[in-house]
């Protein structure tokens, strides 16, 4: 909004051609988001607290975990809040992906606000039931892939791997189902790794930072072509929206570090999971995510092999999934679970960008 604003005015003002520059409204969108979390957090942890938003702990789960119980959740509404602020001050609003972007963070913001408080008023950790959940995520992937598909270009429906030059294939029309499926599957592994103080938070900032890069990167034709990666016509834009969920992202982690004043709830980590997918999508680095995203894709997969492993032999894999209550039950203190995790994660994301290069 702010380029909207002041860059038509340059010919009087020559200091607002620094408007123009992406690498400058993605740094301030950054530290915009970053300081209304700061500013912001106290008071709404305080609101939290006041109306008796606090967490419900499986009655399963590590005993350890008992003491959280009552901790104000919900607080992916502070990075929801902070985020939308940034992007629409920074990012170019007549750009389409500001509005895509927009459409996600609020679509699934909204469901994962309505499971948080089903599971506050129940008193249990159950929330929305899971076809209604699914339903609801359905649902809101399917309006952002037609968003994408209506305003397509050449590169959008291509399909490109890591490690290889070119698109594979064109997924034609059935890159919607394609693009939904990644939305739902990444927003529901945010929320599965949720289950630590900063644990997800914390693995988000390390994609992201990956994700500026690679936004800044696909909307450059000189760095794209010299990388053998598509050209996206705008999509340095997303580097903008990208930080901007960074900043708000590192303003959250604040207070939700161990031990976490306030916890992001489904509120956050379906939005988190559904906007890096987005941005996947966007960027044409569908396939990449699931590798800047590792720790994500083997929490889910622990579940997964958990639940078909059990229902199969009657014998549990994991002594509890998702992964991280494993290590936590073999005896690993929570903070070392977390930071192990995000070194792994680190690991990850520098594979992700090695890949880059490798091509």
């Amino acid at each position: 909004m702010i380029k909207a604003i002041l860059f038509p005015l340059v010919d009087t003002i020559k200091a607002f051609n620094i408007f123009q520059y992406i690498t400058f409204r993605a740094a301030y969108a950054s530290v915009t988001a970053l300081l209304v979390s700061f500013l912001f957090g106290p008071w709404v942890i305080r609101k939290l607290t006041e109306l008796k938003l606090g967490q419900e702990v499986r009655s399963d789960g590590p005993q350890s975990h008992l003491v959280k119980a009552g901790t104000p959740t919900m607080g992916g509404v502070l990075i929801i809040l902070a985020f939308l602020f940034a992007v629409i001050l920074w990012q170019d609003v007549a750009q389409i992906y500001t509005w895509i972007v927009l459409v996600t963070a609020l679509g699934l913001g909204g469901l994962g606000f309505a499971d948080d408080f089903l599971k506050i008023t129940k008193k249990n950790s159950d929330g929305l039931r899971a076809g209604v959940k699914f339903s609801g995520q359905m649902i809101v992937s399917f309006v952002v892939m037609l968003l994408i598909y209506m305003v397509r270009n050449e590169e959008t429906t291509l399909l490109y791997l890591p490690f290889i030059k070119g698109a594979v294939f064109d997924l034609g029309l059935l890159y919607i189902p394609f693009g939904m499926l990644m939305i739902v599957g990444m927003s529901n592994a945010v929320n599965l790794t949720d289950g630590l103080d900063g644990l997800a938070t914390g693995l988000t900032v390390i994609c992201l930072i990956a994700f500026i890069i690679l936004a800044y990167l696909t909307g450059h034709s000189e760095f794209a072509q010299y990388l053998y990666i598509p050209f996206i016509r705008g999509a340095g834009e997303l580097s903008i929206a990208t930080a901007a969920l960074l900043g708000a992202c590192v303003g959250f982690l604040w207070f939700n570090a161990h031990p976490a004043e306030v916890m992001m709830g489904d509120t956050g980590s379906l939005t988190l999971g559904g906007l890096m997918a987005v941005f996947s999508l966007l960027l044409k680095k569908e396939i990449l995510l699931l590798i800047i995203g590792g720790v994500f894709v083997m929490e889910t997969l622990s579940v997964i092999i958990q639940v078909l492993h059990f229902k199969r032999t009657g014998k549990r894999v994991f002594k509890m999934a998702p992964l991280h209550h494993h290590f936590e039950l073999y005896g690993w203190a929570e903070s070392k679970v977390v930071a192990r995790f995000w070194i792994l994660g680190g690991m990850f994301a520098i594979l992700g960008l090695s890949t880059l290069k490798l091509q």
